[in-house]
């Protein structure tokens, strides 16, 4: 108890020294031009693109390379409408961006907010097939132009960062949100791969644990999202081997093969796949709708009852996957209504003034800080909150 009491005193003069100043910087959007003559590009054509800021200090040796998120296409509708916003094409990513883009959670430099990875090499990599940088078509659409090569993009970067020094890290860090996420637990392994055995490398998936969920409502449609997006032969074989291709895409059947150490931030009431049908399972009803996507307060007792359903099965998936108790393994699930954490001050300690992202007298920062150096394990499920919580954060 007192041990706690020190905690909520610790975040509290910290969060009142720094709420309202995060930690946030601009960082320059670079086009990876040299991927063109690869082959790996967005979905309209244009080149990749990533941001990088450099370590400095003890951190210099260090790498965290991180994938952006954002849901995927799976037609070529959904792709072609892709192509034209930032999530398909980098142009556009230059436009709406003005060429930069904000650090912030698990990204910035600021020993406050992120105290285990301030000072590292931090490379954002934009998000622009569609497949959780999974597919790999030769074939350009012939009608619309559209190229499907997210598995080109990583291999690009990866080849541009270890250009730039990142094979003689000492400590290395993949990462990512959402789809993201997903693509992180798909690469771990890969990622592993590119350094010596001498480097600690791990890896974080952030609400990328999406569920097919057997037994919970709308699995077939759940399992249908994936039929159109491109992921050609990239899936691991590891699992291809043992399940149709398409349930290789999600992670409960995919980290038990897993060799590389790797971490799970997740909500138990995941926002994204509640409130997206094909997720849940509803048909959008005007009150699932008004529950999931404009107020909790809104929710009736039939959707708080669909929710704790989805809780209970998400939470049985997630035991079921983890099944090396080891310190190679870690979660942190809680039970605030949302979707993605490393890169807003969730992470931080500045959203724990409010209480909401504290498990084991730990907040996500120091549980994942713990577990990435070995200092403890860190495997916890909020037990106490069967309903979703609206969770305020600076």
């Amino acid at each position: 108890m007192a041990q706690f009491v020190l905690l909520i005193i610790f975040i509290f003069i910290f969060s009142l020294q720094s709420c309202g100043v995060d930690g946030a910087r601009n960082i320059s959007i670079t086009l990876l031009k040299n991927a063109l003559a690869k082959g790996a590009v967005c979905l309209d054509g244009s080149p990749p693109a990533y941001a990088y800021s450099r370590g400095f200090g003890d951190g210099a040796d260090n790498w965290h390379v991180y994938l952006q998120g954002g849901g995927w296409c799976d037609s070529r509708g959904s792709c072609l409408d892709r192509s034209k916003n930032e999530y398909g094409s980098s142009t556009v990513i230059m436009a709406t961006k003005n060429g930069t883009i904000t650090f912030r959670g698990m990204l910035a430099d600021n020993s406050t907010f992120n105290p285990d990875f301030y000072n590292w090499n931090v490379v954002y990599i934009f998000y622009c097939d569609g497949s959780s940088f999974m597919s790999d078509i030769e074939e350009v659409d012939p009608v619309h132009n559209l190229t499907y090569r997210g598995g080109r993009i990583y291999e690009a970067m990866m080849d541009e960062l270890l250009r730039m020094g990142m094979g003689n890290a000492k400590n290395a860090l993949l990462s990512g949100t959402s789809a993201g996420g997903l693509a992180t637990i798909l690469h771990c392994d890969k990622f592993q791969a590119l350094f010596p055995d001498s480097t600690r490398v791990k890896c974080l998936s952030d609400s990328g644990f999406f569920i097919r969920g057997q037994y919970f409502t709308g699995a077939d449609l759940r399992e249908g999202r994936f039929y159109g997006v491109k992921l050609e032969n990239l899936l691991p074989t590891s699992c291809t081997t043992k399940f149709n291709p398409i349930l290789c895409f999600f992670p409960e059947n995919l980290v038990k093969d897993v060799q590389t150490p790797l971490f799970l931030i997740e909500s138990a009431f995941d926002q994204f796949q509640l409130s997206e049908n094909v997720f849940n399972g509803k048909s959008l009803s005007p009150s699932w709708y008004n529950c999931t996507q404009i107020d909790l307060m809104l929710c009736n007792w039939t959707d708080l009852q669909t929710m704790k359903d989805f809780r209970t099965t998400f939470i049985q998936t997630l035991k079921s996957t983890i099944v090396d108790s080891s310190s190679r393994r870690g979660y942190f699930v809680h039970s605030c209504y949302r979707h993605g954490h490393i890169t807003e001050n969730f992470y931080s300690t500045c959203s724990s003034l409010f209480g909401n992202n504290i498990l084991a007298n730990k907040i996500v920062a120091q549980a994942v800080g713990d577990w990435y150096f070995d200092r403890s394990k860190f495997e916890e499920i909020d037990i106490l909150n069967d309903l979703p919580r609206k969770c305020s954060f600076c």
